[in-house]
């Protein structure tokens, strides 16, 4: 092929084979392994409560259990909701045996207001949640109520995805689920008349609460 007769994209399209062809070693091969910034070493819940608040996600640290059910009712009384929907089968036993009140039909959903899940992991490097459709609220509940409240441990927080992964493959084997995804605050878009709208494909609020269970 005459080089000269050929077009801009066909240029193109041979410098990144040749490219593609030329085998180099990864300049930064420990990257997910290195600290969020330069010179920063901090614990993990507070780079993920930074990077998430950053996203416009709402962070709450719970030192323990009773802690923790108190946070959520000052949560749902501040937001003036009542209808909220708990299908995980953990959180519906942890919540029984503090008498807390929940809806876990299916049958009302168009009703929901407020939808609780647990997760598989909190990402800290970028403040997103690791979620995933193995337990009983699926895909529905962290997507289609305007109001997502999530539920997670300490022992749960990792620096990057690939430590998400990891403790997947720990939890799952060979038998990962078939939905892993990850939630990075509220939904939102630009794309109408370039203006920032929440809540346009998903939940316009998303609130964490973080449980201690480290110590």
């Amino acid at each position: 092929m005459n080089i000269r007769n050929t077009t801009a994209k066909e240029k193109m399209l041979k410098k990144i084979r040749q490219a593609l062809l030329q085998k180099r070693e990864n300049p930064n091969p420990a990257f997910e392994d290195s600290p969020l910034y330069k010179d920063e070493e901090e614990p993990l819940d507070v780079t993920f409560a930074r990077e998430f608040t950053s996203v416009a996600g709402q962070f709450v640290y719970c030192d323990g259990e009773i802690n923790l059910v108190e946070n959520l009712i000052i949560l749902l009384e501040k937001l003036k909701l009542t209808k909220l929907y708990v299908w995980d089968k953990s959180l519906q036993k942890f919540l029984d045996q503090y008498g807390f009140p929940y809806h876990k039909n299916r049958t009302d959903f168009d009703d929901i207001e407020v939808g609780l899940t647990a997760c598989e992991a909190l990402i800290a490097r970028n403040g997103s949640i690791l979620i995933s459709n193995a337990d009983a609220s699926g895909r529905r509940l962290s997507v289609y109520p305007p109001v997502h409240i999530v539920i997670a441990k300490t022992s749960q927080l990792v620096m990057d995805i690939k430590h998400g992964m990891a403790l997947m493959r720990e939890k799952y084997g060979h038998n990962l689920p078939s939905m892993i995804s990850t939630v990075t605050g509220p939904s939102r878009t630009a794309d109408i008349e370039k203006m920032l709208v929440l809540g346009a494909h998903g939940p316009k609020e998303l609130y964490l609460l973080l449980l201690e269970d480290r110590f």
